[in-house]
């Protein structure tokens, strides 16, 4: 990683950074090194384009948003430990979306992935969200349980979804950061509904 002077917000012992195309390599070397993702979700390493891919990466065509922010969630020595790819006012104003959430293998079962998303929860809600959003591969189990331990409720599944070598069903999981409740949501998001194709 090179050198950070400021953070968006601190993660416990981490801080979040927005990356740009000067981290691409980082990123890339992240990715390798962290391959578990991209095994479970698509059936094949990262792409040697991988990170290049993800910092240009935006909602499909049609769908509204606000912005995008490829965080990066770096330490003392800023080596990059994390990584978050999220988008604000996603379909409707105040719906946050996480498109990607990769941390560290290493760190699995130590609790940085929650310390990382909580700090992540707080930012957001104090820039204006008021749900996020996200998807998750039915079957990958760890991050099941953890979008579940971390407050998040399925309002539907989406089948036939190609990602790589796979294809993949996935649970659109929703949570309030401002005490709505879920009939609020899918007023504003029409795709989310269990009753929508």
């Amino acid at each position: 990683m090179r050198d950070r002077g400021s953070s968006l917000f601190d993660a416990g012992p981490l801080r979040a950074v927005e990356l740009d195309a000067g981290d691409v390599p980082a990123l890339q070397h992240f990715f390798e090194a962290n391959p578990e993702y991209f095994l479970n979700v698509t059936g094949q390493p990262p792409a040697p384009d991988e990170a290049l891919r993800e910092l240009h990466d935006e909602p499909p065509a049609g769908m509204t948003f606000g912005r995008t922010w490829l965080l990066g969630f770096v330490d003392d020595a800023d080596a990059l430990l994390a990584m978050a790819n999220v988008t604000s006012d996603f379909m409707a104003d105040g719906v946050w979306h996480i498109g990607l959430f990769v941390v560290a293998s290493p760190l699995h079962g130590t609790g940085t992935s929650a310390t990382i998303y909580r700090a992540f929860e707080s930012w957001a809600r104090s820039s204006g969200g008021r749900w996020i959003r996200l998807a998750v591969v039915i079957g990958d189990p760890k991050p099941e349980h953890f979008w579940h331990k971390v407050g998040y409720t399925e309002v539907r599944q989406r089948t036939g979804v190609a990602m790589g070598q796979r294809v993949n069903s996935l649970r659109i999981m929703v949570k309030p950061l401002a005490g709505g409740e879920l009939p609020e949501y899918l007023a504003l998001v029409a795709r989310d509904r269990p009753d929508e194709p």
